[in-house]
């Protein structure tokens, strides 16, 4: 068993925490949360130790895995501390709230010889894998268009994801990774991304000091292919809503958490598949592929590291960029100036807060 802490909770962080206990493959020794009776009690549950300090549960502890549920504004220099100590780490999505303290995060990874890992659990429902095979198969084929929506609701949504230096990004970042590392996983990099967002402040001025709560986004990935999504959160209570439509020339096939369709131009039934699964059983498999991964990286190759995800996050850094000036951006410009000969990731962030400024200006 890989021996592991828990940062962070709250949210989906007992779920992590109870996927990793039901694999069977990790021995929780530490939990850290900012709620002591909280943390408290799930240590005695357990047992573990208990922290309310995040940088002393991992200064205290040798461990062989870093489990990140925590606040993205809480956790930065805490995981770098992690990967100091050459703690193997898997950051639920989404990374890090911007592209450049992303890109610092993979490059010490590769520095200290260690996995980072972006916890995606979309990539382990039963639906969204359905759908890739689908597509590996060549089953919708001259695919032309991408449509996805993503509805979450705001009730009891923390303070601090309001603010954007705290948050880095709002609807898009924070409820729209999963979506957008779907068409990235199926359809590669877009060309162009353009953006609009707004949210539901009074005035123009309180708008610049608040998060995005709603976006739409459009991609051009060919001339002959491109995407579009739609984000917005629900001032109601209840679960968040997402789903994709593929259409091809002949085809179109229809993704949601539980459910995939593929319907046909032909007049014939639709082929649909209904799985019949919990959260828990996607984060198990997530979690069970990061320990493969750890224990045998030459066999077993992180299914959704942090090196992939840097694609996704020039994505969001194109479009929160295209929302500011108003035109279209490039992703491939912002991951073209951080790599080196063998495309890794190999510059500081200076070169992509230089480019941004540029480009706003």
């Amino acid at each position: 068993m890989l021996t592991a802490g828990i940062l962070g909770l709250g949210g989906t962080g007992r779920l992590l925490l109870e996927s990793a206990r039901q694999t069977g493959q990790f021995l929780i020794k530490a939990v850290a949360d900012q709620d002591q009776q909280q943390v408290e009690r799930t240590a005695a549950e357990l047992p573990c130790e208990p922290y309310t300090d995040y940088r002393q549960m991992i200064v205290q502890n040798q461990l062989d895995c870093l489990l990140v549920a925590a606040d993205i504004h809480l956790c930065d220099e805490h995981l770098k501390t992690a990967i100091r100590k050459k703690f193997h780490v898997l950051k639920l999505a989404p990374p890090a709230r911007d592209y450049e303290e992303a890109l610092e995060y993979v490059q010490m990874a590769e520095y200290e010889k260690v996995r980072f890992a972006i916890g995606n659990p979309a990539r382990f429902q039963s639906s969204y894998l359905a759908a890739h095979e689908l597509i590996a198969q060549g089953q919708i084929k001259n695919v032309f268009l991408v449509t996805a929506y993503s509805e979450a609701a705001d009730v009891d949504r923390p303070a601090w994801q309001s603010d954007p230096r705290l948050a880095g990004g709002g609807v898009l970042l924070h409820d729209c990774h999963q979506i957008v590392d779907q068409i990235l996983w199926n359809f590669s990099l877009p060309q162009q991304v353009y953006a609009l967002t707004t949210n539901q402040a009074p005035d123009k001025q309180q708008r610049l000091y608040l998060t995005e709560d709603t976006a739409v986004i459009s991609m051009k990935f060919t001339d002959a292919l491109t995407a579009s999504i739609v984000a917005t959160r629900r001032s109601d209570q209840g679960p968040t809503r997402r789903g994709l439509q593929i259409y091809g020339k002949e085809a179109r096939l229809t993704i949601t958490d539980n459910r995939v369709i593929l319907s046909t131009d032909s007049g014939l039934d639709d082929q649909v598949w209904q799985f019949e699964e919990t959260e828990q059983d996607a984060m198990q498999r997530l979690l069970s592929s990061f320990a493969r991964s750890v224990r045998d990286p030459s066999e077993h190759p992180l299914a959704s590291s942090g090196a992939e995800n840097l694609k996704n996050m020039a994505v969001f850094e194109s479009a929160y960029l295209s929302a500011r000036t108003g035109f279209p951006e490039e992703p491939m410009r912002i991951l073209q100036i951080t790599r080196n000969a063998s495309g890794a990731a190999s510059l500081s962030g200076a070169d992509i807060v230089a480019y941004i400024r540029d480009a706003a200006s």
